[in-house]
C-alpha cells in the first residue's frame, strides 16, 4: 500500500478522535510528565521544565553516543570506544541523566507512573529517529522474574511499546520476551564499571522459540539509562550470539562522562 495512503486517516475518524479527546481532556487534561502542571497538549513537558533537561545531540561519539563538548566530526569516536569496541552498533539517549532528570526518571521508573511512559517514548524516538528507521524488531533490556513480579511492569518494555507506535505502519514489531535474563543480579547502582560488567556477565540469554525473531535482523534495545554500557553490551552480546545482523541501542538517558576524542 502506498506510503501517504496508509498514513491517511478518514475526515469522518479524524473528527470523532478529536471528539473524543475533548470529552477525555475536560475530565483529565493532560499533564506534565515531570511537575503535573497543566498542558495544553498531552504527552510533553511544560514551558519551566523542559530546559532543565539536558538533551542530547550533536556532537557526540559516533558509537556510544556519549556528548562532546565541541564539534570534532561525525566520525570521531570517544577513547572508551576505541579501547573497548562496544558489541552494539550505535548507541543513542535522549538526555542526560543528572540532577534534572533523576526524579522524572526514577518516579516512572519505581514510582509506577506510567502515565509518563508516552512522553519519554516520544523524546527517545526524537532522539534515535535513524535507529528506528534501520529497525527490523524492537527488544527491550529484560528484568529477572523476581524483580518483575515486585516492581510489576518492566520500564524499558513500556517505553518499547510507545517505540513500537511511532512510526505508525511502518513501525518495527516488538518482541518483549526475546531476552532472558537467567540468573538476578545484585542492583548495579553503587558497582564499579569492572564491578558491573562482572555482575552481567552472562546473565543473558536468548529464548528458543524467539530466535527466528532474531535471526538476521536488525535489532534495536532498549533500556532505560545508560550508565557503563554494561548491561546493554551484555544484551547485544546474547543478540549477536543468536544470529541477529546488528544491535542499536537507544536509551532514554545516559550518564555523562568526559572522553577523549579519536578522529
Amino acid at each position: 500500500m502506498d506510503r501517504s495512503r496508509a498514513l491517511a486517516a478518514h475526515p469522518v475518524t479524524l473528527r470523532l478522535r478529536g471528539a473524543l479527546r475533548l470529552a477525555v481532556d475536560a475530565i483529565l487534561p493532560p499533564r506534565c510528565a515531570s511537575c503535573g502542571e497543566t498542558l495544553a497538549e498531552p504527552h510533553g513537558l511544560c514551558a519551566q521544565c523542559w530546559p532543565n533537561l539536558a538533551f542530547i545531540s550533536h556532537p557526540f561519539c559516533g558509537v556510544c553516543g556519549v556528548p562532546f563538548e565541541y564539534e570534532v566530526g561525525q566520525r570521531a569516536l570517544c577513547a572508551g570506544c576505541i579501547a573497548d569496541p562496544p558489541e552494539y552498533t550505535r548507541a543513542r539517549a535522549a538526555f542526560i541523566y543528572d540532577d534534572a532528570s533523576r526524579p522524572l526518571i526514577l518516579r516512572f521508573k519505581h514510582g509506577d507512573e506510567l502515565h509518563t511512559a508516552p512522553t519519554l517514548g516520544r523524546l527517545m524516538a526524537r532522539a534515535g529517529s535513524t535507529l528506528l528507521t534501520d529497525t527490523d524488531v524492537i527488544v527491550p533490556v529484560p528484568l529477572h522474574r523476581t524483580r518483575l513480579l515486585a516492581r510489576r511492569y518492566n520500564q524499558a518494555l513500556e517505553l518499547a511499546r510507545v517505540l513500537g507506535g511511532a512510526l505508525g505502519d511502518f513501525s518495527p514489531p516488538v518482541v518483549p520476551d526475546a531476552l532472558i535474563r537467567k540468573r538476578r543480579t545484585p542492583s548495579q547502582g553503587h558497582l564499579s564499571r569492572a564491578a558491573r560488567a562482572r555482575n552481567v556477565r552472562g546473565a543473558f540469554i536468548i529464548r528458543a522459540d524467539r530466535r527466528t525473531s532474531i535471526a538476521g535482523k536488525r535489532v534495536l534495545l532498549i533500556d532505560d539509562v545508560i550508565t557503563t554500557g554494561a548491561t546493554v553490551r551484555a544484551c547485544a552480546r546474547a543478540l549477536l550470539r543468536a544470529g541477529a545482523q546488528t544491535v542499536d541501542v537507544l536509551a532514554l538517558a545516559r550518564v555523562e562522562c568526559a572522553p577523549y576524542i579519536h578522529f
